[in-house]
């Protein structure tokens, strides 16, 4: 049985496609990690029945003690499978060395475009808009050192819509393509670990 942790920064809308689609055969949720006290996505763990853990960057020096704590407490739960799923932190590049072919990550656009680091949330579709490109979407890619650069495990796109505002357009990506791509990758990657 895979066990998954999610890590979470905020509201955990994607955390919670995960929980609604639960369960998955080979896999359960295990840990929900929160990098801040306050993200909601605690309280839809809670109320899943999810164990919880926050462990903020502020406590730590720096990026590689953060990480190897956010290692640490990974592995200390036995988990199998790490989700970013809105984890708003970029980790150093142990976690790829302990966690690799064993982190996926949901990212707002279609890689290779609009994407790496200062790439997250609105500023993504705002560049969209800005670019004036007719298709955006989601990818799910396994996590690697470098930020948004692993090997595409699923991409799907929506139209640019005439009118779109960041708003709008983040949206429609979350719903139509973010959450069911991450709900699909969880699922193969359960199964094909059989």
């Amino acid at each position: 049985m895979v066990r998954i942790a999610v890590l979470v920064s905020h509201g955990g809308t994607n955390l919670q496609a995960l929980i609604d689609s639960a369960p998955y055969e080979n896999g359960t949720l295990a840990l929900v990690l929160s990098s801040h006290p306050d993200a909601y996505a605690l309280e839809r763990a809670k109320n899943a029945g999810i164990s919880r853990l926050v462990l903020s960057p502020k406590a730590y020096p720096g990026r590689e003690a953060y990480t190897d704590a956010v290692v640490d407490a990974l592995v200390t739960h036995n988990i199998g499978l790490v989700v970013f799923g809105g984890f708003m932190f970029i980790l150093s590049p142990r976690f790829a060395e302990v966690f690799g072919g064993r982190a996926l990550n949901v990212h707002p656009s279609l890689i290779p475009s609009f994407c790496g680091k200062g790439f997250y949330g609105l500023r993504v579709h705002r560049a969209v808009l800005d670019y004036g490109v007719k298709l955006t979407g989601a990818t799910v890619h396994f996590v690697t050192a470098g930020a948004d650069e692993g090997p595409i495990v699923a991409q799907k796109a929506v139209d640019v819509l005439p009118g779109d505002t960041p708003e709008s357009l983040q949206r429609r990506v979350m719903e139509q393509c973010e959450r069911p791509l991450l709900v699909k990758a969880v699922r193969e990657f359960c199964e094909e670990a059989k």
